[in-house]
């Protein structure tokens, strides 16, 4: 059940008339997570208003007539075009700011659900359709305590695991045995499954230049080698089992050597040069109780790379909003992809994860960042110089 009076404040504080949710054929998740709705059929059209004031109203189709029972609010019936339209001019009014889960130019896709007709048919009512992006943060991206702890315990567990990930090269590599990128990857996939965790999909796992591909996967029988003198880079991301457990999502990097070479230092230096300025932009603005944007962040990493000449090579965003799914629907650390205007709100994670992309190799470091409501802090290890495996 959502916080309809929680949601009607916000709604007011943004001059907003109502927040109008919709969908056909559940192509809007946020939906149903943020109004606690079960996955159940729905092969008709529905769409259920909160106003700014008052009790909320539905609209939903006579044969799927109890979709949104579960929810407050007057309910309307229709099941012909015609009487979608007399619904629709019922439940909306006129002359409204209405948010959906819309974004202008499509700046922000993760928001980004409601299709342009269903846009086009609100409009149709003379009301105006506003992005959703900011109450989808406040009513979606934060996390409860419950959450923070899971994600604090599949950090736990993950950190050691990609400690011995890169152990398990190593030893391969002193006893001559073959290693594949695709067989340590499966090794991590199965220390996450004897741990009880779970994950969408696999573990990035890359050796010399495929470590320059941000998302290289490698698959069973065309993958790399991993051999001595290689340079390794793996990804990885997964979540405990809990009911609305949350994600936590690391990249570190080793070397198969006992000295790391220079030219793979000096590129290490400047990504975690880039990925602890923006950790101190949020942590400063966070204590001082300052509004920080998601574009600001990436700036703050992006113009360190920039500065020291590899800015070409820098070629994603600096960090995703981090939940129940491994890339969330908060503020993004964006100024390149997008520009993510939205503020960092307390209770969110989110990625910070720099990277440059050579040809002969890539170097990403990324740590996760929690908001609490007067601190900012990183959820776990923190990687400050490049493992030198067979040290």
């Amino acid at each position: 059940m959502p916080d309809i009076k929680a949601i009607q404040n916000a709604l007011r504080a943004g001059k907003l008339d109502g927040w109008l949710f919709y969908d056909f054929h559940h192509r809007d998740p946020i939906a149903y997570r943020v109004l606690g709705l079960p996955a159940g059929m729905a092969t008709r059209r529905w769409f259920y208003l909160i106003p700014a004031r008052g009790e909320p109203r539905k609209l939903v189709h006579r044969i799927e007539s109890s979709m949104l029972d579960s929810l407050p609010g007057e309910k309307i019936l229709y099941a012909g075009r015609e009487e979608l339209r007399k619904g629709m001019a019922r439940l909306l009014g006129r002359g409204k700011t209405l948010a959906m889960q819309y974004s202008p130019l499509n700046a922000i896709p993760y928001v980004s659900l409601v299709d342009a007709g269903t846009v086009e048919l609100v409009r149709s009512f003379k009301n105006k359709v506003v992005t959703s992006a900011e109450l989808v943060q406040m009513f979606e991206a934060r996390w409860s305590p419950d959450q923070l702890q899971t994600h604090l315990q599949a950090g736990r567990v993950m950190d050691g695991i990609i400690q011995q990930a890169f152990g398990q090269a190593g030893a391969y590599v002193r006893q001559r045995k073959a290693l594949s990128e695709y067989a340590l990857q499966q090794w991590i996939v199965e220390q996450f499954r004897s741990n009880l965790l779970m994950t969408e999909d696999p573990p990035i796992v890359a050796v010399g230049p495929n470590s320059g591909n941000p998302h290289y996967s490698p698959q069973a029988g065309s993958s790399q080698p991993i051999r001595e003198g290689d340079f390794l880079l793996i990804d990885m991301w997964a979540k405990t089992r809990a009911p609305g457990s949350v994600y936590y999502d690391i990249t570190w990097v080793g070397y198969l050597g006992d000295k790391v070479p220079e030219r793979y230092v000096k590129i290490f230096n400047i990504v975690k040069e880039a990925r602890d300025r923006a950790v101190a932009l949020v942590q400063d603005a966070v204590k001082d109780n300052q509004r920080i944007r998601g574009w600001q962040v990436d700036r703050a990493a992006r113009d360190v790379i920039r500065k020291a000449g590899y800015g070409k090579y820098f070629v994603h965003r600096t960090g995703h909003s981090i939940g129940v799914e491994v890339h969330g629907n908060g503020a993004n650390m964006d100024g390149l992809e997008t520009l993510d205007d939205r503020s960092i709100v307390p209770h969110t994670c989110f990625s910070v994860e720099p990277g440059i992309y050579l040809p002969e190799f890539g170097v990403r470091s990324e740590v996760n960042v929690y908001v609490a409501d007067r601190q900012a802090r990183v959820t776990g290890a923190i990687q400050n110089e490049i493992i030198p495996i067979l040290a």
